[in-house]
C-alpha cells in the first residue's frame, strides 16, 4: 500500500485468497480477519479494500480457493459409483483443511474452481438420465449432505470433548448413561445403546450417502437406476 492508501502494485485477488488460506489453516475461521490477511501479504488492511469490500467478499474468494484442490473421480462406471466417490473426495477435502466446511457450507459464490466442479457434476447427472430440475436439486443435496456432515464431525459433541477427552471416551460415556436409564421408561434407548454409539463416522457417512443415492435412483427410469 502506498502512503496515500492506494492499491499496492502486484496485489491480486488470487494472492489474497492464498493468504486467507494460510491464515485459515493457522488460526481457524474465528481467527481470520482482514488485518491478518493483509499482514500475510505484507500490506496494510486498507489495501485489501481495493479487491474485496469486506470479510464476506474475502470469504467468497476463500470458498473458491478451497475448491482448487478438489478432484473429480474418473468418469467411468455407473453414475451412482461416480457420485459416491465424488462425495467421499469432497468430505476428505473438507476434513483435511481446517474449518473448510464452516467456510463453504451454505455459500454459493461461484468462482472458476467451483464453476468447473458444478459443470462436471451437472453434466454427469444429466447424462445419467436425470431431468434438468432433478439434476440441479441432486447436486445441491449431495453437497449439502457432505458439508453438513463434516460440520458435525468438526464440532465438539459435548463439553467433555472440548475439554480434552477423546470422542470415543465421550461416546462410551453416553452409551453407559443410556444403559443405566430406567428400562420401563426408556426401553428404546436402553436396547439401542450400542447401536446408537458404536458406529464410527465413516459408517454413519456411508449409511446416509447410500440412502440419498437410493432416493435419487428412484427418480430415474428403472433401466437407468
Amino acid at each position: 500500500m502506498t502512503a496515500d492508501g492506494a492499491a499496492s502494485p502486484g496485489l491480486t485477488r488470487e494472492a489474497l485468497a492464498q493468504a486467507a488460506l494460510r491464515v485459515l489453516e493457522r488460526d481457524g475461521l474465528a481467527g481470520l480477519s482482514m488485518r491478518k490477511v493483509a499482514a500475510e501479504v505484507g500490506v496494510k488492511a486498507a489495501s485489501l479494500y481495493w479487491h474485496v469490500r469486506n470479510k464476506e467478499e474475502l470469504l467468497d474468494l476463500l470458498n473458491d480457493a478451497l475448491m482448487a484442490d478438489a478432484v473429480a473421480p474418473p468418469r467411468t462406471g455407473h453414475w451412482r459409483t461416480q457420485f459416491r466417490e465424488y462425495c467421499l473426495l469432497h468430505r476428505r477435502l473438507l476434513l483435511d483443511k481446517r474449518d473448510a466446511a464452516k467456510v463453504v457450507a451454505g455459500r454459493l459464490a461461484p468462482g472458476p474452481h467451483l464453476i468447473a466442479l458444478m459443470e462436471d457434476q451437472l453434466d454427469r447427472l444429466r447424462e445419467a438420465g436425470f431431468s434438468d430440475a432433478d439434476a440441479a436439486m441432486a447436486a445441491y443435496l449431495l453437497a449439502a449432505y457432505v458439508q453438513g456432515f463434516v460440520l458435525q464431525e468438526q464440532s465438539p459433541i459435548a463439553a467433555a470433548e472440548a475439554a480434552g477427552s477423546s470422542r470415543r471416551e465421550v461416546v462410551d460415556a453416553v452409551a453407559d448413561r443410556f444403559r443405566a436409564l430406567p428400562r420401563d421408561t426408556y426401553p428404546n434407548l436402553v436396547a439401542l445403546a450400542d447401536d446408537l454409539t458404536d458406529p464410527d463416522m465413516e459408517a454413519r457417512f456411508e449409511f446416509g450417502l447410500q440412502r440419498i443415492l437410493d432416493g435419487l435412483a428412484a427418480l430415474l427410469p428403472p433401466d437407468r437406476r
